[in-house]
């Protein structure tokens, strides 16, 4: 699996930990986001490089790191087929590609220690949607999941 992570720079320091984890564990990942300290991305630019990524359809997931989480979230979930979830625990990191079906998981810096992000970070990778689900719980999903893509296509045009 093909990953995308990007930072600006009040996630940079995150972001480098949560990359050097998965690196090490053998995962297949792409820096988007700010390459170097010196180097400073802001969280727009930033989270649109990722939300781009993963647009492309080259990757399957990504991981975006700001101080907050909040602000590179908001501007990854403007892309249709992008779904971006800040997340501040490993339950929930876990849970939004199991139930959720996201596709990019949001940290922030000044709110999740980087043990904590790494953890988060592999629970988001090894979640597979519906992964384990009878049957109805997995049509539940499906159903929620087909709802939002068209609430999304309904108000694509309503951007300007």
């Amino acid at each position: 699996m093909k990953i995308a992570i990007a930072s600006d720079f009040s996630g940079f320091n995150l972001k480098e930990a949560v990359k050097a984890y998965l690196l090490e564990n053998n995962c297949n990942v792409t820096d988007v986001g700010q390459l170097t300290q010196e180097n400073q991305m802001l969280y727009f630019d930033t989270a649109t490089n990722l939300a781009m990524a993963i647009k492309s359809g080259e990757f399957v997931k990504g991981i975006v790191f700001c101080g907050t989480g909040a602000g590179v979230s908001m501007i990854v979930n403007k892309f249709p087929g992008v779904y971006c979830v800040a997340c501040e625990s490993i339950f929930t990191a876990e849970k939004i590609s199991l139930i959720n079906n996201a596709n990019v998981l949001a940290m922030g810096e000044r709110v999740v220690s980087q043990a904590m992000a790494c953890e988060m970070a592999q629970k988001f990778i090894d979640g597979i949607w519906c992964d384990g689900f009878e049957l109805q719980r997995k049509l539940n999903n499906e159903k929620g999941f087909q709802k939002l893509q068209q609430i999304e296509a309904n108000f694509a045009g309503d951007a300007e």
